[in-house]
Formats: structure tokens, C-alpha cells, sequence
């Protein structure tokens, strides 16, 4: 037996562990779509007919699109708060020796964790022990705070993946830290910025537990649709909307996963 069907063999049992955790994990998702081409209100089998009617009433609700408008706004935010902080804390963990970096890097992953319904509930307090009106500027800076170690996932491979010996050759030229950072290092870690900033829009576009609890007369898309679940003759219509979210969500977060990963594998050829 060659090296090679052997090892293929002992792969095998993965092969189909994964192939059925993969079907565990995707084949009820792909029933949205399935249910919002169905002629009828009701998610039951046998389907009735095919229509599109539903897409056509998603189109036209117009609290949706405000809903919608919100989340963007919201999702575009935390993505550059959540990316801004995110990069400076990736090169502070990566260059520099810190005194106590390992409890500061857990501190910083702790939203990771700990139930999002906690930050909830302890962002709700604070709020309120301070005055502040819930709005979507309380619901951008609960988001920030899930996000921040998602940005920092994907910058630190960012910083690891090249030499900083080419700051330090900046530096030798004259260059102050700050310029430094924009012509050498921001160009070399933009495929991850790029990945952070498509990733933590994605998480917070759908964020719903503390937009539910820090939100205020303005809703967010996920609260919307929460609300639209109430009424079973709107339940297709939010089918419809998931299925589009659906949609957009796994192709962003393919794309940032791209671009993350994007000449993190290519080698410096010899003598350059």
C-alpha cells in the first residue's frame, strides 16, 4: 500500500465527520431561501407554488429600509472605530514587549466569551447610571466593544506576517514612527485592515442582543425583524429578507477571509 492511499484512508473518518457537521450546520439555513419562494405564509411542506411576490413586498417596506439604514450606519461605525482600535492594539501586541501583555490581550478577547447578554445588560446599567439616551450611538459603542477582538484576529497575522526589520530600515532613513507607520507598515497590514473593517460590519449588521438592549426609538435591521416575526402573514417577507442577508453575509465574510489571508502564504523569493 502506497504512502500516499494510506494516508488517505486514515483521513477518511474526517472527511465524513466534516461533511456531516457541515450538513448539521448549513442544511436548516438553507431552508430561508427555500421557504421564501413559497407561495404561501405558512413554512410547512409540501411547498405550494413558486413566487416572487414576497421579495416584491420586501422591496416595498419602507420601515425595513429605514431598519436597514440604520444597521449600515451603525455596521459602518463600529467597523472604523472597531478597525482604528483594532490596528493599534495588533502592532502594540506584535512589536513591542509589554509588561503584563498576556492578562491585556485576555482582557481585550474577553467579549469573545463572556454571554453578549452580560454586556447587555451591563452597558443597559451603565447607560442609565450615567443619563444617557438610548440611540444608535449606545448601540455603536456596545458593537465596538464585540468587534474589537475580531479586528484584532485579523490584524495580528497581518503584523506577524512581515519583517519588521523594514520599519526598523524606515527609521534608519529618517523617518519618524508616525510616517513610518503610514509608508510601511499601513501598506503591508491593508489586506488585513480591508478583512477587519468587511468582518466587523458583518458582525455588527447582525448583532441583535446589544442593539436589543441599548437601542432606542430607531431600530436596528435585526430588532425589525424580531418585531416582524409577531405577525405570521409578515413572516414571509422577513424569510425574504433573511435570505438576501443570507446571502450578502457569506459573501463578505468569504471575501474578508480572502483578503485576510491574501500574500500571507506567498515566500519572498531568494535574494530580494
Amino acid at each position: 500500500m502506497s504512502e500516499v492511499s494510506y494516508i488517505q484512508r486514515r483521513n477518511r473518518p474526517l472527511r465524513v465527520y466534516a461533511f456531516i457537521y457541515l450538513a448539521f450546520l448549513y442544511i436548516p439555513v438553507l431552508f430561508l431561501p427555500l421557504f421564501s419562494f413559497n407561495d404561501s405564509i405558512y413554512v410547512a411542506f409540501p411547498l405550494k407554488d413558486f413566487t416572487l411576490k414576497w421579495y416584491e413586498q420586501m422591496f416595498a417596506n419602507q420601515p425595513m429600509f429605514a431598519a436597514l439604514m440604520n444597521s449600515v450606519r451603525v455596521g459602518a461605525a463600529t467597523s472604523v472605530l472597531a478597525t482604528f482600535l483594532g490596528i493599534f492594539a495588533a502592532k502594540a501586541v506584535t512589536r513591542y514587549r509589554m509588561p503584563g501583555r498576556a492578562p491585556v490581550v485576555t482582557f481585550i478577547m474577553l467579549p469573545l466569551v463572556i454571554p453578549g447578554i452580560i454586556f447587555g445588560v451591563a452597558w443597559l446599567i451603565l447607560m442609565s447610571s450615567l443619563g444617557i439616551r438610548l440611540s444608535l450611538y449606545t448601540i455603536t459603542l456596545g458593537h465596538v466593544l464585540v468587534c474589537v477582538p475580531f479586528a484584532m484576529a485579523a490584524l495580528i497575522p497581518r503584523f506577524e506576517g512581515f519583517d519588521k526589520s523594514i520599519e526598523e530600515a524606515s527609521a534608519d532613513l529618517g523617518e519618524n514612527m508616525w510616517w513610518t507607520f503610514w509608508r510601511v507598515t499601513f501598506p503591508m497590514v491593508f489586506p488585513g485592515v480591508v478583512a477587519s473593517l468587511l468582518l466587523t460590519f458583518t458582525i455588527s449588521f447582525d448583532e441583535f442582543i446589544m442593539a436589543f438592549f441599548l437601542s432606542g426609538t430607531d431600530p436596528t435591521l435585526p430588532l425589525f425583524m424580531w418585531g416582524q416575526l409577531r405577525f405570521p402573514a409578515k413572516l414571509p417577507g422577513v424569510l425574504a429578507l433573511g435570505s438576501v442577508i443570507l446571502a450578502v453575509s457569506f459573501f463578505i465574510v468569504f471575501f474578508s477571509q480572502w483578503i485576510r489571508n491574501r500574500g500571507l502564504q506567498t515566500k519572498t523569493p531568494s535574494g530580494a
